[in-house]
């Protein structure tokens, strides 16, 4: 197959949008607003992200027959919508033949379906388990598009050099690659990376297409770009925004260049994370028919961090924060939650719990007779604390949040049906350290697309205190747990790093801290198993990015390898 000499210029554009997943009709609708705006553009062609039409991903609704037919049905009135447009349309969309489902792209112009091709390379760790509902396509061969022959890798088929070196091979002039590739830290050098290997073997340039916008516990960072066939990037879109991405390409006796295109500077790797737990609350509560969120205040880094994420992610109008204080509660945890919710401009009550404590207690009494307080009566205000804050939920509408971190959930250091109540947590994958540096650097810097008071919103006084549950006198958090910086780098060794207790031995840490921390996190998965979804920001996040079993009676046995 050869190329048409007369076709020498395209104008490429990129639509990278944030669909919702089932919502057919409303990805649809997105759908067809685009087309319009790549004609205004005197675009050629456009591409969608992966499986656009249904989002990405729809798990176990492809196990639905009803959903199948309706996702191939809503592709059909798409590609007859398009009747009449110059464009040809990239759709990534799901295919059924012969009872057999695919992850497909198909090739649209003037409202028919010309082209077809299968993904090739089925991702089945991590996030996504594809091959629980897809078959792998044949080798992909290139479609010819306004007389070009053009590779379309479909996201996991460009991290292996198969899939690009046959479509090369077969004539491929250009690479057009759809992805649905969640964010987690420095992601996106990762991609770079893997792009600049395809083109460094095929001397093809790419365009890496990524959507944008939160799906349950994953967020996915936009950051959609192009390179030539040098590796040099030549354009580059926003990170946690919606955007057309247009660029326009020539080709010469060199193959395709990019002869106009944008570079956007990506986020920081300080603001990545601080925009990824923004988009993922703001996608959670509005997706699931939220407009506003209550959570409990306590004067403490967690809320504090997680009061600045919602009124970012909301605006300090749609945030309700409550104090529940009770004997143990400082007279300056008292004045740091009031002077947060000032800073923040969020609505703050104080509801006292001593009443319900005392009455619990004193119910109780008889059961506990002869027994010494322990940490049940502590576990007692903290579950009361849920209780008040779920009727404010119930009675407002309002999505509880639960600010528990990451260390803390790791070993176990939460109450079930207490603070750990709620319906999502934007900082669930944030360890302790990290909280603290995150608040410093919100204090000092006001993020894009965020809906909040700019300056410090965190008050020093918080970020400068012990931390401490106030469930007993003169409590510290380091009463119970090694010093966080050495904790969050036993999680960092243990859960990401997934390294054994000999190499973390190795690494100068003690042997007996290392092995209770490991129990510690053993025993407390059946806690994580109830915990509320929340934004995932690295690759072995609690509950989508790891997956262990509850009961589980394996121990590391220290043995040097």
């Amino acid at each position: 197959m050869q190329a048409s000499p007369l076709t020498n210029s395209l104008k490429i554009a990129l639509a990278q949008l944030n669909p919702t997943v089932g919502a057919l009709e409303q990805n649809l609708e997105a759908a067809l607003d685009v087309v319009g705006q790549a004609e205004a553009a005197g675009a050629d062609l456009l591409m969608f992200t992966e499986l656009f039409l249904t989002g990405y991903f729809p798990e176990d609704l492809l196990f639905k027959p009803q959903f199948v037919r309706d996702a191939m049905e809503c592709l059909h009135q798409f590609a007859r919508a398009s009747k009449g447009s110059s464009l040809s349309i990239l759709m990534p969309a799901l295919w059924q033949e012969n009872e057999v489902l695919f992850n497909a792209v198909v090739l649209i112009e003037d409202g028919k379906i010309l082209d077809k091709r299968f993904k090739h390379k089925l991702p089945n760790d991590d996030v996504f388990y594809e091959k629980r509902y897809f078959e792998s396509g044949p080798m992909p061969q290139p479609m010819s598009i306004k007389g070009v022959l053009v590779g379309v890798p479909i996201c996991e088929d460009i991290w292996s050099p198969l899939v690009c070196s046959v479509l090369a091979e077969a004539g491929a002039e250009i690479f057009l690659c759809p992805n649905g590739s969640p964010y987690w830290r420095n992601k996106q050098a990762l991609r770079f990376e893997v792009a600049r290997q395809r083109i460094s073997e095929t001397g093809l340039p790419l365009l890496y297409l990524n959507q944008v916008g939160g799906q349950d516990e994953l967020v996915f960072d936009g950051a959609t770009f192009g390179m030539d066939q040098n590796g040099k990037l030549v354009f580059e879109g926003k990170s946690f925004e919606d955007e057309l991405v247009i660029s326009t390409w020539q080709k010469g006796a060199k193959g395709w260049a990019c002869v106009e295109g944008a570079i956007t500077n990506l986020v920081s790797v300080d603001e990545a994370p601080w925009r990824a737990c923004v988009l993922g609350l703001r996608d959670y509560i509005q997706k699931n028919g939220f407009s506003s969120v209550v959570l409990g205040l306590s004067g403490g880094i967690d809320s504090a961090i997680v009061a600045a994420i919602a009124a970012d992610a909301l605006g300090p109008e749609n945030v309700h924060c409550l104090m529940l204080p009770y004997r143990y509660t400082s007279e300056e945890s008292l004045a740091d939650a009031k002077e947060c919710a000032q800073r923040l401009g969020v609505r703050y009550d104080v509801v006292p719990i001593g009443d319900p404590v005392e009455a619990v207690n004193a119910d109780l009494s008889e059961i506990f007779e002869g027994l010494e307080p322990d940490v049940t009566e502590e576990n007692i205000q903290s579950r009361l604390r849920g209780v008040v804050l779920m009727a404010v939920s119930n009675k407002l509408g309002s999505m509880l949040l639960t600010t528990g971190n990451k260390s803390e959930l790791a070993v176990g250091y939460a109450t079930i049906y207490g603070d750990m109540n709620g319906g999502f947590n934007p900082i669930k994958d944030l360890l302790k350290m990290q909280a603290y540096h995150l608040a410093d650097w919100r204090n000092s810097h006001m993020p894009g697309d965020c809906l909040g008071n700019s300056g410090k919103v965190i008050p020093d006084t918080i970020i400068n205190k012990a931390p401490s549950a106030e469930l007993r006198p003169n409590q510290t958090d380091q009463d119970t747990l090694p010093p966080y910086p050495v904790l969050d780098a036993l999680i960092q060794a243990l859960v990401e790093d997934e390294l054994s207790v000999a190499q973390i031995e190795n690494k100068g840490f003690e042997r007996e801290l290392v092995k209770r921390v490991e129990k510690l996190i053993y025993l407390a998965e059946y806690k994580r198993k109830q915990a509320a979804p929340g934004v995932k920001l690295t690759k072995k996040a609690f509950g989508i990015g790891r997956k262990y079993p509850i009961t589980n009676g394996y121990r590391d046995r220290g043995i040097a390898e």
